[in-house]
């Protein structure tokens, strides 16, 4: 859940930084609703085997930085950087599809993409699109404090971002037994988006959700102080990111039918 997720604060990128490359993505995650005949609640997802397209990243220098004919330490470090991160990309693809790439695999993913330090400037769009309701994400693995450990989330999870509104939704789905969804605000800067929750709503079975609010009206904007996610890679498929009580975890991209 997100406020089992831990707290780390990312350097700034230096001069020169890695932006990786994003491919459309070809094949999403599906999961129907169950429906009611008052109010369709999502209670159900269907891994449909998705097919993971690679993610190609590329070393680039600022416009200002001199270019020698011989190439330099920094950038043969970068290219290198650069196919370390492609390939940890794979390898959480890999995981999202098949749930049988080792735990040990997925962590060594996870420190390499953190050590990174991509830029952010597109992360926002791509995690919660560019209108209501935004997009789906559902959670995959999560890692313990310092990497210490982790491994597949054994329930379904499902995330929705919605960049345009700053809006929030954390859902736990256990299929014809019900679900419980929290609701909130976020905000965002650089690559840290904190949140509150304001909102929960629970449905059992058959019968119609309900729903009551967490707190009083709050109209303060969401800071450090809240519960948070540091995001280290997002492309149209996965989103990888650190939340505040320093577990990592990752997730893949889910659409839903109907509403």
């Amino acid at each position: 859940m997100a406020s089992s997720l831990s707290n780390c604060f990312v350097a700034a990128p230096s001069h020169s930084s890695l932006t990786p490359s994003i491919r459309p993505l070809q094949h999403l995650i599906n999961y129907k609703p169950f429906e009611t005949n008052l109010c369709p609640i999502p209670l159900l997802l269907k891994l449909r085997n998705p097919k993971f397209t690679s993610v190609q990243t590329r070393a680039t220098l600022d416009e200002d930085a001199q270019i020698s004919t011989t190439p330099s330490l920094l950038l043969e470090e970068q290219k290198q950087l650069s196919k370390e991160v492609e390939e940890s990309v794979r390898v959480l693809k890999n995981a999202a599809k098949t749930r049988k790439v080792p735990a040990e695999e997925i962590l060594q993913a996870f420190s390499v993409i953190e050590k990174a330090k991509l830029d952010p400037s597109r992360f926002l769009e791509t995690l919660g699109g560019t209108k209501s309701p935004g997009n789906t994400w559902m959670l995959i693995f999560t890692a313990q404090k310092k990497l210490d450990g982790g491994k597949y989330f054994p329930i379904t999870a499902i995330q929705r971002f919605d960049a345009a509104g700053k809006t929030i939704e954390n859902g736990v789905y256990l299929g014809p037994l019900g679900c419980l969804t929290f609701e909130g605000r976020f905000s965002w800067n650089k690559r840290i988006l904190a949140f509150i929750f304001e909102r929960i709503r629970i449905k059992v079975g058959p019968l119609n959700p309900f729903e009551f609010n967490l707190k009083g009206k709050d109209e303060r904007e969401p800071s450090n102080k809240d519960p948070f996610f540091i995001w280290f890679y997002i492309d149209e498929e996965i989103a990888v990111a650190r939340g505040r009580s320093g577990g990592t975890a990752f997730w893949v991209r889910c659409q839903r039918i109907g509403n």
